[in-house]
């Protein structure tokens, strides 16, 4: 997560939307930089109302507005899976090797959900609160420029990106009966995705 303070922005760190790379370009930038531990790297919209918003309104009368990317559904999972095939994970529980990727999705689908496919939900992450704090400014991981020149003139700036957190390259295709049912299962998912210019 990034806090530009003067700017009155804060920016959530939404897994497995490139934001590492973001976050490696504007930490000098920023006002402060949480990088870890990973629950509070990534804090979605409930633990920013909870801790860091609180902060700001109490300490210094200043109400930020939150930004977040989000990737299309099936890509984000996609992303997921492969990050979980990664050599180092092989024989751990989150590891996806030997699994395919329909098997994957429909794992995540579950109730309960094996560790391989417990990785939560954009949805859930950006979900607004009942004080009406949620995402201000909504961006698509795949419209890069979009984002990038957002963040070049709120900071005024310019904005050089490296790659950095990505998952192994793999093709990757669901059959078209579990796409449809992820479809369906995960409407909520296509549905904020699609809202967003």
């Amino acid at each position: 997560m990034l806090v530009f303070y003067k700017e009155r922005l804060a920016f959530l760190s939404v897994p497995k939307t490139g934001t590492t790379a973001y976050e490696s370009a504007l930490a000098a930038r920023a006002d402060m930089v949480i990088s870890d531990p990973p629950m509070l790297k990534h804090a979605p919209v409930y633990r920013y109302n909870r801790f860091i918003r609180p902060m700001f309104e109490r300490v210094c009368g200043a109400e930020l507005e939150v930004m977040a990317v989000m990737r299309e559904p099936v890509s984000w999972l996609g992303s997921w899976y492969r990050y979980r095939q990664r050599p180092f994970m092989e024989g751990k529980p989150n590891a996806t090797h030997g699994i395919s990727f329909d098997e994957f999705v429909l794992a995540y689908m579950k109730g309960d959900k094996p560790g391989f496919a417990d990785v939560g939900s954009q949805v859930q992450f950006m979900k607004a609160q009942p004080n009406g704090t949620g995402v201000t400014h909504y961006f698509r991981y795949e419209d890069q420029p979009r984002l990038k020149s957002f963040l070049e003139d709120r900071l005024d700036i310019q904005i050089e990106l490296a790659r950095e957190n990505v998952s192994p390259a793999m093709e990757l295709t669901l059959s078209p009966g579990v796409a449809e049912r992820f479809r369906r299962k995960c409407a909520d998912e296509f549905e904020l995705y699609a809202s967003i210019p």
